[in-house]
């Protein structure tokens, strides 16, 4: 029943998807909502879980692995101000491509999902650091990514639930269905 409302917030209401409350609420605290603040990004983390427990083997720590390090590389290039034109392009891109790999059931090398993955988590880190707050990255980026490490775990552990079938699949063309809401509707 989660997974429905948050598609259909998804949906239904696209502008939520770009702003991301939970700013002000304290450097760790502020990072920790801050991937759960917006439905871009919380598809995009479960999307690539669910792809990660979908592969199995290696992908299931190679690819969060990918996109938090990166994630937090973009995070520091945001915060210092470096330029990264088309972040929300790349962020809404991300969601509608992990979720059609699941719904495609797709068996990509880890040599190539590796470094695209990590694409997505420097431009998900580049917005984060960006909105961030001015003083005290290192509690934020804690936080940030604690909750994104929680989001893919999360996707593993509903990925794992339900073994490669048509509702793992369902769930990855929900996701990139909501996306392309997200991208076209806002």
């Amino acid at each position: 029943m989660k997974r429905f409302s948050i598609f259909a917030v998804a949906t239904l209401l696209p502008q939520m998807a770009l702003a991301h409350p939970g700013h002000d609420q304290g450097q760790f605290l502020g990072g920790l909502t801050h991937p759960v603040g917006g439905a871009d990004h919380l598809l995009a983390m479960a999307a690539l879980g669910l792809l990660a427990a979908q592969i199995g083997k290696r992908a299931l720590w190679a690819l969060p692995m990918a996109f938090v390090g990166a994630m937090v590389a973009g995070g520091l290039a945001g915060w210092a101000g470096l330029p990264f034109p088309g972040v929300e392009p790349m962020i809404l891109a991300s969601v509608v491509i992990l979720g059609a790999l699941v719904a495609m059931a797709a068996r990509l090398p880890l040599a190539v999902l590796v470094p695209g993955v990590a694409v997505f988590g420097f431009a998900h880190g580049w917005a984060h650091g960006a909105e961030g707050p001015a003083h005290g990255l290192v509690p934020y980026a804690l936080g940030f990514a604690i909750a994104t490490m929680a989001l893919h775990l999360a996707g593993i552990g509903i990925g794992r639930l339900l073994q490669r079938g048509t509702l793992l699949r369902g769930l990855g063309g929900g996701t990139a269905l909501a996306g392309l809401a997200l991208t076209f509707g806002g």
